[in-house]
Order: structure tokens, then sequence, then C-alpha cells
């Protein structure tokens, strides 16, 4: 996308007489409104949003690729004629390359439609373009060789979080109301506490992985949106939602829509509350704020929260687990987009090289012994929600980085790249500099494994903007199958403590 290829937003009204602002105040649910009482045309939806684009995302590097859209006025479903991304990562587009955030994939065209593509363009959504995310996905930050480092629209200079953080900065900066997003293990929930957003994360085999893949992750990946609204992530659910012929499960369905969810009574909680962890024992002060004023905010609302003396799971086993299977599937992908390419090493990065290194140092044992171990932390999750309804985490442990900071010094550099061509990075595994990855790396979001590696529901929300105006967004995890009461949950605090008219100020 380049700027100047579309007209300015600045400039005041485009479209037909409407303005930026009038049309970055609605959320999805609003603009299809609009569109359905002939107020507005997809066209004229469409152009605001390529306007918006064209005039920021040279600054924010959100948007890596263009979709062709051409709306119609026949277009329809429960969002017809709403403009929309999708992320360049497990959520293909026939005939259009997705990358992953990799070079070597960059020109490798989808066979099918993705089926969570599909669906949203049966919603009558209009799909323009393709969203910034690491390389696989591998990290919690966008800051891919192949595209370059997404940026943070409350801040230019900070992270938008990972592994959707292309998505998040798009709709942080108001080019889209709500955009594609996935999390293997934080990646829907990290991006939108970077950027002041809504992040839910279904629960295990809600959303569909197909056609070109059963399950991702042995079911710990799940497809999704971040939004600025709490009524557009659910009623973006209920367009996802289901199995399909091609899937592992037919996931259970709740008896009345998720969307239905949105204004209705949560009843009163019992909510349990932790902010230290076995990775970051001293989160920052903005973390314990975030938590101590949702706490309030709940206490107000008439729920009972209760702060917890130990985690209810052991994380820094948790975490252990979590990695090593990452690393794992890591080498798989690998292997696996150089089978289809071709590619050799000189195409991925550096650090993907030394992850998927440590995967192959793992046996097959010792990878089967993790997945295993994850229903020992389903089972004391499953314990504590025999006395509580919700846990409540913040989303982070910090505000969010800065853009580069987490880059190896050059020393670790030059040494990993000698590793990586000797085919000695294995060794790593039996030294300190993989501890430091993982401290550095996990230390700054130690909460969201959680609940991919158990299966179950979380959200975050935009409940508390730091001293120096930046996004720290708060987690609840829910039982299995409580996605509605988190989404009811949700609504309340949002009406409580209203933050669709926070907006960044790119």
């Amino acid at each position: 996308m380049h700027e100047g290829t579309l007209p300015n937003p600045s400039a005041g009204d485009y479209g037909r007489g409407v303005n930026f602002d009038e049309y970055r105040a609605h959320d999805a649910t609003g603009l299809a409104k609009l569109v359905a009482d002939k107020e507005m045309t997809a066209a004229e939806l469409l152009a605001l949003a390529q306007a918006r684009a064209a005039a920021v995302n040279p600054r924010i590097n959100a948007i890596v690729s263009e979709v062709p859209a051409a709306p119609s006025d026949a277009i329809s479903g429960p969002f017809a004629g709403v403009p929309f991304l999708i992320k360049d990562l497990a959520q293909d587009y026939a005939g259009l390359p997705t990358s992953c955030g990799s070079r070597a994939l960059m020109s490798t065209p989808a066979a099918a439609h993705a089926t969570v593509v599909q669906r949203w363009i049966d919603a009558g959504l209009v799909i323009f373009g393709k969203t910034n995310t690491p390389e696989f996905g591998a990290k919690g930050i966008t800051e891919p060789v192949a595209w370059g480092p997404a940026r943070n629209p409350w801040n230019l200079g900070r992270s938008t979080g990972g592994s959707s953080g292309g998505s998040a900065a798009a709709v942080a900066a108001g080019i889209v109301p709500c955009a594609g997003a996935n999390d293997g293990g934080g990646s829907i929930r990290i991006p939108a506490a970077c950027c002041g957003l809504v992040g839910l994360k279904p629960g295990r085999g809600l959303t569909p992985s197909g056609p070109a893949t059963g399950e991702s992750m042995h079911g710990a990946a799940v497809q999704g949106v971040v939004s600025r609204t709490v009524r557009d992530s659910a009623a973006m659910l209920d367009v996802i939602s289901g199995g399909e012929p091609c899937g592992p499960y037919a996931p259970g369905m709740p008896a009345s829509s998720f969307a239905s969810c949105v204004g209705s009574d949560p009843g009163k909680l019992r909510i349990g509350v932790r902010v230290p962890s076995a990775i970051n024992p001293a989160p920052h002060p903005e973390a314990f704020a975030a938590v101590e004023a949702t706490a309030q905010a709940l206490t107000e609302l008439g729920h009972h929260v209760e702060e917890l003396p130990q985690a209810p799971f052991d994380d820094a086993g948790l975490a252990r687990e979590f990695l090593l299977t990452w690393f794992v599937y890591t080498a798989w992908e690998l292997a696996e987009a150089k089978r289809l390419t071709g590619a050799g090493d000189e195409s991925f990065e550096r650090d993907t090289l030394i992850l998927a290194a440590l995967g192959r140092a793992t046996s097959s044992v010792e990878y089967v012994d993790a997945v295993q171990r994850r229903h020992e932390h389903t089972r004391r999750l499953t314990t504590y929600f025999e006395s509580y309804d919700l846990l409540l985490t913040p989303t982070l442990a910090t505000p969010p980085p800065k853009i580069g900071e987490f880059d190896l010094p050059v020393v670790l550099q030059r040494a990993s790249d000698l590793l990586v061509k000797t085919r000695t990075a294995h060794l790593l595994r039996y030294t300190k500099i993989v501890d430091d990855m993982v401290d550095k790396n996990l230390g700054w979001v130690p909460y969201t494994q959680l609940a991919n590696i158990t299966g179950r529901p979380a959200i975050s929300l935009p409940l508390h903007w730091t001293a120096d105006g930046l996004p720290l967004g708060v987690q609840f995890v829910a039982p299995l199958a409580g996605e509605s009461l988190l989404i009811r949950l949700a609504a309340q605090l949002e009406q409580a403590t209203p933050w669709a008219d926070h907006l960044a100020p790119v």
C-alpha cells in the first residue's frame, strides 16, 4: 500500500460526503446497519477504509498485501459491506500467497479459501488486505524480516504485540473496526492488550482450522478477531463458529447466539485474581494497577473478587511444556515450507532457525510427554473452577515493549549464525541462552498460554492505560464453553467503563 494512491482522509469529506470521523465512530455492527439502511454503500465504506489505509499504513506497517475487492450492491450477510482485513497466517485467500510472515512463502498462492475466510465472505465482509505477522506466528511481537515491524498506533516506537500485530494496529488506527486474528499462545489477546482492543480467544474446537489443517497445534491455536467493541467480537464469533466436514470435531454450540449475550446479566460472579507468575515474579507496577482498577470496577458491579495466594496451576511447568511443543511445531513448519518452496536456510530468520533446531533436538518421547502433561494443567484449572467462575490476570506483565527490544545482541547473533551454519544450533539447548530467550520473550507475556494449553476460552479487555498513555489490557479465563459468560461480563464492564471512544493518536 502506498501513500497517495487514494484520497487523504485529512482532506475532510470523501466517499459520499461522509468524513473519516463519522466512519471511525461506528463499529462493524454499526457500519453494517448503515449499509442495510441504505445510508452508505459497500463501495463507499471500502473507499473510506482504503483512504485511511493509504494515509496511515506507511507509518504503522499493518497491511502487507492487497486483496482485490469490488463490492456490489447485491452483497448480503450480517456484516454486508463492512471493510475487513485478514491475517497473513492461517487465513488463506484462494489464489493469493499466505506468507506466514516468511520470505520463503511470499510467492506461493493458496489453493483455496480457509474455511474461516469463506465464512467471513459469506457474512458479507469486504476483504481488501492481509495483515502483518511474525514468521510462522512464532513470536509475541510482530517484527518480521519479510515485511518489517508493525508499529503501535499509540506510540510508533512500541510493539503491537503478536502474532496478530498487524490486525491490531489496523483496528487501533481506524482502518477497519475489526480484523481477522488467531491465537496459539496469546496471539489475539497480546496484540489486543498492546493496542487497546477487545481480544476474544474461543475455546478449543469452536472455530474451524480447515480445509488445509484439521486442528492447528493439537487444537491450541484457534481463529477469531480483534475489535473495538464486545458486540463486534460476539457477532463475529457467531459468524465463524461451528464445525466443518473436514474437521475433527462437531463442537457443542450455545442455546442462543453469542451476540445475544451482550447486555445480558452475567449474574454475581466469584473471580480469583493472580498477578505474579513463576516466569515473572515481579510484574511492572502498571500490571498491578490494571488489575486493581478492574477488581474495583468488578466489586462495584456486585461481583466477589479474591486475590489468590498462588497460581491455580503449575505456571513454570506449563511454560516449559508450551515452549517445547512450540519449538517442535516451528521445526515442522520450517520443514514444510522448505518442502513446498525448495527454499534453503537463507530464506528464514535467524530466530526461526534456532527455534527449529531446538525442536529437532527434542525427542519424540519428550514431545509426547509434554503434550500429555497438558491434561494435568487442565485438571488443576478445572479444580479451580469448582470454586470460582473466572480467573483474572493482567494480559501483559509490562507495558508494550519497544520495537527491537528483543533482538539478540550482536555477539549472540554471530554465534547463532555460526551454529546454524555448522548444523550445531541444537547445542543451544544446553546453554543459558535458551533460558535467557525464554525469560525475555515470555517474561512480559506469562499469562496467555494457559488458555491455549487447556483449551479454555479467554478474553483481553482494554481497561487500563499507563501513565505514558499506553494500553495494558486485563485477561479473564473461563471454564470450558465459557465464551457466553465472558461476553456477558465483558459487555457489562464495557458499559461501566467505556473504552471505544479512547482512540489512538495516529
